[in-house]
């Protein structure tokens, strides 16, 4: 059972959102035409564009809304899919990868779209710059950002050389990159709450403390059983990304939960954090291991780096994040810390979302492979479209659906492990 008064992570980002009163569980049995299990970005999202549709939706979070990977990612926002486009044009075809990349230039107009509609305050930030750890990934950066403006039609990405990457991230430890100015960050926690606003104003049902425990068909609709209570539902989405574990064997065969981390130092000096990102645009570099960071409006570094892949936390995880950032900004390594978190987040094998029917009446929206702050919401939306009868965008991610992880429940820890292990050391190689 979820425990109905567990906080959120001790995160930069639920200090700095105000305190919501805990929303009441479900109690006995309710009926409705949507069934939600997930507060996150997806769930929001769905519930928002299914009550917009006149759909009576009950939507159900084991913890807090956006407790999760929502509410405590490194709230960039990215341009296209998890994976680029020369990836997705070799294995897709350049008509499926142009609609791929449509649809995640749709996703972050949601975004804006509904942050602007519903006045959600998240500390909204323009600009994403993309670091270069190897000198051999220089040239790369640059011939994509020159391939997404003659195929795509999409400008906004500008090549960094050296010294001038180095002005703008204030470190010498990169050989050159890309700055993305229809990219960026903001507060995700922020985001989520606003999101959930919204979709109560526009009727949905919000259960906080609520734990799904059962998915069962019953003669035509979807049952969700939970300790607290039941919902009786025509459709039901999944939207639980790295925490489905127990409810869809399936997809939890699919989507692999891993865990990152982040922490926020004390506020820095306005010179100092004019020395380090003067420009306040989100970074992230070209590791596999991706680090990310960007200044908080308070000039705070936010810096994610590093991953487990066991079920919990580090014990000292300000340890674990201050050997990676000693990487990027050696003179921050002993730097105060405010705040320091872990979170868990889905993958998949091809880092591509995983939308399916698994059977019908039950839609599953998950795996976004450290890529959710568009994405997440934007599947939500298309899931709930497809439920509404308008289903090719639905069709083209599920038509890409990413397979099993190897080894079955036994095996396909380990089989991880040695495979992400490798991919680190390949960051630390020549």
């Amino acid at each position: 059972m979820a425990d109905a008064t567990r906080a959120h992570a001790p995160s930069y980002y639920a200090a700095t959102t105000p305190d919501r009163a805990l929303r009441p569980a479900l109690a006995g049995q309710v009926r409705c035409d949507v069934a939600i299990v997930g507060g996150g970005f997806t769930g929001l999202n769905a519930a928002i564009t299914l009550a917009e549709a006149g759909r009576s939706v009950v939507l159900i979070e084991q913890n807090r809304i956006g407790w999760g990977a929502s509410g405590r990612n490194g709230g960039q926002l990215h341009s296209g899919q998890r994976r680029d486009q020369h990836h997705l044009e070799r294995t897709c075809g350049i008509e499926t990868a142009r609609r791929l990349w449509d649809m995640a230039e749709e996703a972050k107009a949601l975004l804006h779209e509904r942050r602007i509609r519903h006045a959600i305050d998240c500390d909204w930030m323009p600009g994403l710059i993309h670091a270069a750890h190897k000198e051999r990934f220089v040239a790369e950066e640059w011939d994509y950002a020159e391939h997404l403006c003659k195929v795509y039609g999409y400008d906004r990405v500008e090549p960094l050389e050296r010294d001038a990457l180095a002005t703008a991230i204030g470190t010498p430890n990169y050989f050159g990159g890309s700055r993305d100015a229809g990219a960026g960050h903001l507060h995700p926690l922020k985001l989520a709450q606003g999101l959930a606003d919204a979709a109560e104003a526009g009727g949905v049902v919000i259960h906080e403390g609520t734990a799904a425990t059962a998915v069962t068909d019953r003669g035509g609709r979807v049952e969700i059983g939970t300790r607290e209570g039941m919902i009786d539902a025509e459709t039901v989405l999944l939207a639980g990304n790295g925490y489905l574990a127990g409810i869809d064997p399936d997809s939890e065969a699919r989507v692999m939960p891993i865990n990152n981390y982040i922490l926020t130092t004390e506020p820095l000096s306005q010179e100092a954090a004019d020395h380090l990102i003067p420009g306040r645009e989100a970074v992230s570099d070209s590791r596999f291991v991706v680090y990310y960071w960007r200044l908080t409006p308070d000039r705070r570094l936010l810096f994610g780096g590093g991953e487990t892949y066991r079920r919990g936390f580090p014990p000292d995880m300000g340890s674990f994040v201050r050997s990676h950032l000693r990487n990027v900004y050696p003179q921050l390594a002993e730097a105060p810390v405010s705040h320091v978190w872990g979170g868990t987040l889905g993958v998949t094998r091809s880092r591509m979302p995983c939308l399916r029917r698994t059977r019908p009446g039950v839609y599953v929206a998950a795996g976004f492979s450290g890529h959710g702050v568009a994405m997440a919401g934007f599947c939500g939306h298309v899931a709930a479209r497809a439920m509404l009868g308008d289903a090719e965008r639905f069709d083209v991610f599920a038509g890409l659906a990413p397979g099993r992880f190897p080894g079955g429940r036994t095996l396909r820890w380990p089989i991880l492990v040695l495979a992400m292990s490798w991919f680190a050391l390949r960051d630390r190689l020549g």
